[in-house]
């Protein structure tokens, strides 16, 4: 069995390439099974984010394996692999430990330290248990994932004060506009007509922050008017004017700064669709969605400025500096993790020897626990069987405790397969046959 991790982010791929391999949470529960169908995939999850898509796995052999989940990415994007591959990553085994880690400690992110990463992550893991697509050992990565992503955030100061994708889009909206005023610094954004396209978590903090950045009024247009309704509600001091997504032209041509994160496939704003409308000042668009919801040809209308997620990149080198040093600290606790994580998945070599030590004493105990009843005669009760059968599992579950724990403590793999021979040799387990019908065959790879 072999872990590994395969995939894109905004740090391998341009959004063009990412929001075609990005797959929705409608679609997950048959992504999975495509990937799992497959006899080299024996576990799997996927991360999709607006800034990366990485399937983690357990693989029967890494090459074989590794190209399996290429091709599927391949077949979902309709890309070539000569077209995807160069985009591509793939670590294996303790990489792709670390790699999880760094990820859900929000320090493989656009912004440094941001919280949402960590909801993802965890949103994964439920996924991936309701689809059954993972079993024990990515369960098991998955969950010391969550814990570390939250004991960064508890034991440093990564967590406090951190951008996140929807400050950083409103930080670019504030620089453009000073740089507009010929200021290379942010600006308020209180003279600006402001319009959010879409009513999720990523439109309710773009709210938040345009609120922070001095937003007087803003229109917030959705698909579905009464969701954007209950949005609004939340901000009592901002008025928000609740528009259904039937007034996008009206925005577009009355609007001077419109931000987009819906969850549309296609994008919403185009060229052509700008170019059908009688703008008189100039439309800033910020499009934090991937897919995006805004068309790349929509830069070339008239009057109008775009901005997507790979342009935040201006704006999150100016906050990175001061946080290095805390993510320094937050790498070692990643260390740390991951020996932890490394230590249980090196036990599980000695498990097949503990299973087999366990179904020989529990031959044992049966033999000798049918000869003691036989002798006990019909006057022994059935409540009195069950205790003694129950003394007997109580014994051996005592004899196991020691050599269980020694075999699964962190150790070198020299020392403990040295105490699988031994173990082997003193119980005479060589002729004890595994599950799959095989023997003993301590320290095989």
């Amino acid at each position: 069995m072999h872990l590994a991790v395969v995939g894109l982010s905004h740090r391998t791929a341009p959004v063009e390439i990412r929001e075609r391999l990005s797959i929705p949470e409608h679609s997950l529960a048959s992504s999975l099974q495509s990937l799992r169908a497959d006899d080299q995939v024996l576990e799997a999850s996927i991360l999709s984010t607006c800034n990366r898509l990485e399937i983690y796995s357990l693989l029967r052999t890494p090459a074989e394996g590794v190209e399996a989940i290429r091709q599927f990415l391949s077949i979902h994007s309709g890309l070539p692999g000569d077209d995807l591959n160069p985009h591509l990553f793939a670590l294996h085994h303790e990489e792709a430990i670390q790699h999880l880690l760094r990820v859900s400690a929000g320090l493989d992110s656009l912004v440094l330290g941001e919280g949402q990463i960590l909801s993802q992550v965890k949103k994964m893991v439920r996924l991936g248990q309701d689809h059954r697509s993972i079993g024990p050992i990515l369960n098991r990565l998955l969950t010391q994932a969550v814990s570390t992503g939250k004991r960064v955030r508890s034991e440093t100061r990564l967590g406090s004060g951190a951008v996140s994708i929807s400050s950083a889009a409103v930080e670019l909206a504030q620089l453009k506009v000073g740089q507009e005023q010929g200021f290379d610094e942010l600006l308020p954004l209180c003279d600006e007509r402001i319009t959010v396209v879409g009513a999720g978590r990523m439109a309710r903090l773009l709210i938040q922050h345009l609120q922070a950045k001095g937003a007087r009024r803003l229109v917030l247009i959705n698909r579905t008017v009464a969701r954007a309704e209950e949005l609004a509600r939340g901000f009592p001091d901002l008025p928000i004017r609740c528009l259904g997504l039937d007034q996008l032209d009206l925005q577009l041509r009355e609007a001077t700064l419109l931000f987009t994160s819906t969850g549309a496939d296609e994008p919403i704003i185009t060229r052509q669709r700008l170019d059908g409308l009688q703008r008189h000042q100039r439309l800033m668009l910020v499009d934090i969605g991937v897919p995006r919801n805004i068309s790349s040809d929509a830069a070339q209308a008239r009057l109008v400025q775009c901005f997507d997620v790979d342009d935040l990149q201006e704006v999150v080198d100016r906050n990175q500096a001061a946080r290095r040093e805390i993510a320094e600290q937050a790498e070692a606790l990643l260390a740390e993790d991951q020996r932890s994580f490394l230590d249980w998945w090196e036990g599980l070599e000695a498990v097949p020897t503990i299973n087999r030590l366990r179904r020989h004493l529990d031959s044992l105990r049966e033999q000798e626990l049918v000869k003691a009843l036989s002798r006990m005669g019909p006057d022994f009760s059935e409540r009195e069987r069950k205790v003694v059968e129950a003394l007997s599992k109580g014994i051996i579950n005592k004899v196991l405790h020691g050599p269980t724990t020694a075999l699964r403590a962190p150790q070198s793999r020299s020392q403990r397969l040295a105490a699988m021979e031994a173990l082997e040799r003193l119980f005479d387990l060589q002729g004890v046959v595994d599950e799959d019908g095989t023997g003993a065959n301590p320290g095989a790879d």
